[in-house]
């Protein structure tokens, strides 16, 4: 054990000398040192198990160290592990007949295949703009879309900051966030109306023949899972159609089973025309995203050159890494486990707000949930203020979950729990006991 912490400390002070973390100070960073993992647990140095409740970035859908996997991996980085984009290689030309045949929606011709989320969304705008002639792109205030420069324009939260002044074009409007958007709206349709007539008011003032896209992640991810009300992504589809504006969904986090359908947008019976994806495609094993292209743009691109290019696009070992994931996900009925374990954890939810006074709101959608943290029930305000924590509150609640064995992250003044698709019950309860205990601290912090 003493040679083990010797190792660990070495290999935590290289770590901090020659390394840079994101989106961190990193003065005062002491990142864990995690040795092994294995299904929804991982192991530090000192031998301490945690929870995996964030399914790392919300990627790890199949949990840690599927053996099908790796054994896909090694397979093919022993016949071929890279060729250029150029060529057709058998698990490329595969997983991209899955994709279209066994998974996407039905209106869906082609996939274009990148290396995670933010270039897929980078390309998406390129092939927008190519298919309409136009340059305007529209995308919401409470989104993350990636962090290079087009995904970060993208992006509608302070994460897009430091790629501002942004490139010309970029327009935000707001998303249908019922918790904080000051109207009692009587149901869901009319909540949905409502926004959805402010969208097309504001396509208008921009003027619709400049318009290229709309981006929206079908079910908000980091910034709050903002689940889109009943009527929402059909108006949306609506305005599209009416001025010829191509709706893409960015289900880079909420697809690939982490609602309980393949694609989020299933559960609302709308098909995009274009479909960015990353994260549980392979679950992290190897990089991969792309972009899923309709008929009628694949069409296009028949007589117009596609001016997307990417030299790891296609990349024989993610591909490989693609095809065993999606066996993965139907073999072990996964995307019905989300569901059916989402409504435990939706039960373990709804427990917490009713008991905690600084819980405002709980949200979830197969097991991609949010906890929302109030300094009080009656007037909604914030644990934190929006875009900022000078007391770095929310880092200490996290840190709090840690030292318990729960892993997670936050944003804004929100808690995120999206355990990775294959737990069982009895580990839902056990992990959400200890975040009960955290949250009766923080009820102490608020008073």
């Amino acid at each position: 054990m003493q040679e083990c912490c010797g190792d660990a400390k070495r290999i935590k002070e290289l770590d901090k000398r020659y390394n840079l973390h994101s989106w961190s100070a990193q003065g005062a960073l002491d990142p864990t040192l995690v040795v092994k993992a294995e299904g929804i647990y991982f192991w530090d140095a000192d031998g301490k198990r945690y929870y995996d409740m964030s399914s790392q970035l919300v990627n790890l859908n199949v949990g840690h160290c599927n053996k099908k996997i790796i054994e896909a991996i090694k397979r093919q980085a022993e016949k071929l592990p890279y060729l250029q984009p150029k060529f057709a290689v058998d698990v490329v030309a595969e997983l991209a007949r899955k994709i279209i045949e066994e998974v996407a929606p039905d209106n869906m011709g082609k996939v274009f295949f990148t290396l995670a989320g933010a270039d897929a969304n980078e390309n998406a705008i390129k092939i927008a703009r190519m298919y309409t002639g136009r340059h305007k792109i529209f995308s919401r205030y409470r989104s993350y879309h990636g962090a290079t420069y087009g995904a970060a324009n993208l992006t509608g939260e302070p994460r897009r900051f430091p790629s501002e002044p942004g490139i010309p074009g970029f327009i935000k409007f707001f998303d249908p966030y019922l918790y904080r958007a000051g109207i009692d709206f009587p149901n869901e349709e009319a909540a949905s109306k409502y926004f959805v007539d402010k969208f097309r008011e504001q396509v208008l003032y921009e003027g619709p023949q400049n318009v290229a896209a709309v981006f929206l992640e079908t079910v908000t991810g980091s910034n709050g899972v903002i689940i889109p009300p009943k009527g929402y992504l059909a108006g949306i589809r609506e305005v599209c159609d009416e001025f010829g504006i191509v709706m893409v969904c960015d289900e880079v986090m909420a697809g690939w089973g982490r609602t309980g359908e393949w694609f989020a947008v299933n559960h609302w019976g709308v098909k995009p025309d274009l479909i960015t994806f990353a994260k549980g495609i392979t679950c992290g094993y190897v990089p991969l995203g792309g972009v899923i292209v309709s008929k009628e743009i694949a069409s296009f691109f028949d007589n117009h050159p596609l001016m997307c290019g990417l030299t790891y696009s296609a990349h024989p070992l993610a591909c490989a890494a693609g095809i065993a994931t999606i066996d993965v996900y139907k073999e072990e009925g996964l995307l019905e486990n989300a569901k059916k374990m989402g409504k435990v954890l939706g039960q373990e939810l709804e427990k917490l707000k009713e008991k905690h006074a600084c819980v405002g709101d709980v949200r979830y959608i197969g097991l991609f949930s949010a906890i929302e943290l109030v300094k009080d029930k009656k007037t909604r305000e914030p644990i934190v203020p929006f875009g900022k924590d000078p007391e770095r509150i929310m880092p200490k609640i996290i840190n709090m979950l840690f030292e318990k064995g729960f892993s997670t992250y936050s944003h804004e003044n929100m808690v995120l729990v999206n355990p990775p698709l294959i737990i069982k019950e009895n580990e839902i309860k056990e992990a959400m006991k200890i975040m009960d205990d955290v949250l009766s601290e923080v009820d102490k912090m608020i008073q």
